[in-house]
């Protein structure tokens, strides 16, 4: 696989092999999980956050080979861009003071980042977008040196067959060419995920989905990008026109695009590798050596790596994950929703928000998805995106009423899903002190209407107001954010604009 990985030549035989390798893994997924073989509730989350390298003017630095040489750990990982890395943090069981825990270890991990990064004088940022992107920033040149990255970019394009167009309308409009997929790693993102048995994968993956949009209410984090002030959460539309393998003829015929929020909930985790093999065509068709039934009819445990493979080309909000640890396959779902940052709290914040209204919204008698349409949930996240804090969504009525309302959303967090959320971390057995103390910020953020979005465009508009330049504005913003990020309180207690005078360049 890997001779194959660097070649990066398939021939026309390649993705009929790999169509038909793919079935098979289906096939042994199904065994799988009619035989039930796979691993017993652990409880267990995980956590991944992809981070910015910018220098002292707030400008990005395309140095993470020699960061991640200075920080040598296998903790920190490259990402799709110099100016990116991941930070991975171990498997915790939910429960106790899970939260306070995983917050000391971020710090620990950021900290020693940020002073590794610092030899070479970058430092680390954790933002959604960072607004001081240039379009010459986002260049094929500046991908990082890896052959996975240089193949998947070679095989987007090439399916395409033209430039990609950025055109996003928010509060301005950018429109814009690229010849790579390079503009996708401007987004960085908090990756959360849960461990759940095949019989709730069902049950948690349509919550999740159910709450996307709050998720984005509360934490949007990406309102600017080249220049141009978009949408309060400007990653989805980024990321799903920068890997956009179809012109606008197939766009027009009703191809689902690779960036993908879906369309229906589901009944099983198959449903979803189903939906990936019947609908996207392999960009890698590597096929390995390994047969998964006879692998099964052994009695051993297959790797199904052209599902997996597959799958991590499959850019979907909530991602359907197959693995096996210890030996033994487990699923998971991967909520890949929210932008990194501000700050750990933060960060930590958002994740027990999720992990408790999840637990909650999937153990209810009548579940939210069987009140409200997927479409209703899809138009929900877009106007999350858009709007952020101050959107609207469309949500099930409480009571015997039936039906659905229109709702603010800060409102429904408040007063609907916060309870929620508490209730579900009771659930999985966390500490009183640490539920009130991260659950207390995203009700403060209700409650001020304020999150990473709207502190970065009210402090942008301040420094314009006070006579910057758009670009000397967005390197002051980038500046003062890296400066109340290291600082640690989170993003409701930050005062908006700049200590005085105001910094000119």
């Amino acid at each position: 696989m890997g001779e194959k990985v660097v070649a990066g030549q398939f021939d026309l035989s390649d993705r009929q092999r790999y169509r038909e390798k793919l079935q098979r893994c289906l096939t042994g997924l199904e065994r799988l999980l009619a035989e039930k073989r796979f691993d017993r509730p652990k409880n267990l989350m995980g956590l991944e956050i992809e981070l910015n390298l910018v220098g002292a003017d707030g400008m990005p630095k395309m140095l993470n080979a020699q960061v991640l040489e200075r920080i040598a750990s296998r903790d920190f990982q490259t990402e799709l861009a110099m100016f990116n890395l991941e930070v991975n943090i171990a498997p915790h069981r939910l429960g106790g003071r899970v939260f306070d825990r995983l917050a000391e270890e971020i710090r620990t991990s950021l900290a020693y980042a940020d002073r590794k990064a610092g030899e070479v004088d970058a430092g680390i940022a954790m933002i959604g977008i960072l607004p001081t992107l240039d379009r010459d920033d986002l260049v094929s040149s500046n991908l990082s040196a890896v052959d996975r990255y240089a193949l998947l970019n070679e095989q987007i394009v090439a399916a395409r067959g033209e430039d990609f167009t950025l055109d996003i309308e928010g509060v301005e409009r950018l429109t814009c060419t690229s010849k790579s997929i390079a503009p996708e790693a401007a987004c960085t993102s908090v990756q959360l995920h849960l461990q759940v048995t095949p019989d709730r994968f069902a049950d948690v993956w349509n919550a999740a989905q159910a709450v996307t949009a709050a998720q984005i209410a509360v934490g949007a984090n990406a309102p600017f990008l080249f220049g141009r002030e978009l949408w309060r959460e400007s990653r989805p539309p980024l990321f799903q026109q920068s890997t956009d393998t179809r012109p606008p003829e197939l766009q027009a015929q009703g191809v689902r695009p690779r960036t993908w929020f879906g369309e229906r909930w589901v009944t099983s985790a198959y449903d979803l590798f189903e939906e990936n093999r019947r609908y996207f065509p392999a960009l890698l068709p590597i096929c390995d050596d390994e047969d998964p039934l006879d692998v099964l009819d052994a009695g051993g445990v297959p790797s199904l790596s052209e599902l997996v493979l597959h799958n991590g080309t499959v850019y979907r909000w909530n991602r359907p994950v197959y693995d096996i640890a210890d030996g033994v396959p487990h699923l998971r779902v991967e909520n890949r929703v929210l932008p990194a940052g501000p700050t750990v709290t933060d960060v930590i914040a958002n994740a027990a928000f999720y992990y408790g209204v999840v637990r909650a919204l999937a153990e209810e008698p009548r579940p939210v998805w069987t009140r409200m349409p997927f479409e209703a949930a899809a138009a929900n996240f877009e106007a999350a995106c858009r709007h952020g804090i101050d959107a609207r969504f469309e949500w099930p009525r409480r009571g015997r009423l039936g039906g659905t309302t229109e709702v603010d959303a800060a409102v429904l967090v408040r007063d609907e899903l916060l309870p929620l959320a508490e209730a579900g971390l009771d659930a999985w057995g966390v500490e009183p002190a640490d539920r009130d103390l991260y659950l207390g910020v995203i009700e403060e953020r209700c409650r001020r209407r304020a999150n990473g979005a709207s502190w970065q465009a009210a402090t942008f508009h301040r420094a314009l107001e006070a006579g910057l330049s758009r670009e000397a504005a967005l390197a002051a913003t980038t500046r003062r954010y890296v400066e109340l990020m290291r600082e640690g309180e989170p993003v409701h207690l930050w005062p908006v604009g700049f200590p005085e005078p105001v910094p000119l360049s």
